[in-house]
């Protein structure tokens, strides 16, 4: 499908902001990698050669006397070093480059726990003797498919009310900005605090919690071009012909209503990623043991004697959310209707 003038147009005015493309390259190359977490930071072998049979531990689970008749059948440890021996005799096994999931407590620390960076945990380990590369790891993972999830439906929810609103005004309008202005002043946090004091928040209980109130950040300004798009002539002539409502709020409004938007998604991303953390960091996101961003910053906060804690998680959420912001400007520009060159 060929590009329009002006889609070509906005992709070179993108490509030109350097910061921004690159940003954007670099942001996805780190999701990318993220998506691979299991086999970038695993305690269980990537593959397995055991008596002229191949095991693939990291997709399948095996029982400890699939690899000899003297061990339990029960799920294998491939730390413990008689199952690691007894594999060794009959075959071989290859690692991931970190041999420790999110939640695996690293054994045989030469200090007491949290342990400083070494050669075998490159960011050192936390207060519960877990490796901090793994759980930034898939903290990243989490953090960024939290924040991609709440983006996009909120911003549906946001642009589906923002569109009813301005293109029917009135009455309509006017009780949904009643409704808007009660609703953004309920209290966020204390309700959050009773719903955990009732249930244990998970992934899609934070993420639907949110989602009540997120859906706001995008109403106002999609409200505003259905107010103006609506009075236009091409619009009214739909509407004479015989257009149905929906059709002409999909087809005519809201292209032009979308510029505005586009602009506010990197950023509606890199606050939802922040909320998760800040929710994290007060204890009241995901449940323990999650591999959290905003935890590892509490950690560092409860252990000032151990500052890759701090710096790790200073580093992943301050580089993560620059990327993210840099990557919004570039939109901005390319969006911009003042921009008519590159």
């Amino acid at each position: 499908m060929a590009l329009t003038p002006l889609t070509r147009r906005r992709l070179a005015v993108f490509r030109a902001h350097k910061r921004g493309f690159w940003a954007l390259w670099l942001f996805l190359s780190l999701f990318g990698l993220s998506l691979f977490a299991e086999f970038l930071a695993n305690d269980r072998p990537l593959l397995i050669r055991f008596e002229g049979h191949w095991y693939v531990p990291v997709l399948v689970d095996y029982s400890e006397d699939t690899f000899g008749a003297g061990f339990m059948p029960t799920e294998a440890d491939y730390s413990e070093p008689d199952v690691e021996a007894a594999i060794r005799a009959e075959g071989w096994m290859i690692w991931p480059p970190i041999p420790y999931r999110y939640n695996t407590i690293v054994k045989n620390l030469p200090v007491p726990a949290p342990a400083p960076p070494s050669w075998h945990n490159l960011l050192g380990t936390d207060d519960q003797a877990r490796d901090v590369l793994a759980r930034v790891i898939y903290g990243f993972r989490l953090s960024v498919l939290f924040g991609f999830t709440l983006t996009v439906i909120s911003s549906a929810v946001g642009v589906a009310a923002g569109a009813v609103q301005g293109f029917y005004g009135g009455r309509i309008d006017l009780f949904f900005q009643r409704f808007i202005e009660i609703w953004s002043g309920m209290p966020q946090l204390y309700l959050l605090i009773i719903l955990g004091s009732v249930i244990t928040p998970s992934f899609w209980i934070l993420l639907v919690f949110l989602l009540l109130f997120s859906w706001m950040t995008l109403t106002g300004v999609v409200r505003a071009e259905f107010l103006r798009g609506r009075n236009l002539d091409y619009v009214r002539a739909a509407r004479a012909l015989g257009v149905s409502d929906a059709a002409v709020m999909w087809r005519h409004i809201l292209p032009n209503a979308m510029v505005a938007t586009l602009t506010f998604l990197p950023f509606t991303l890199s606050g939802s990623v922040t909320i998760l953390s800040s929710l994290d960091f007060l204890g009241f996101g995901l449940p323990p043991g999650a591999p959290s961003l905003g935890e590892l910053v509490a950690q560092g906060k409860n252990n000032l004697q151990a500052p890759w804690l701090g710096i790790s998680a200073f580093c992943v959420l301050g580089g993560m959310l620059t990327l993210l912001v840099f990557i919004g400007e570039a939109v901005r520009d390319a969006f911009d209707p003042r921009r008519t060159s590159v």
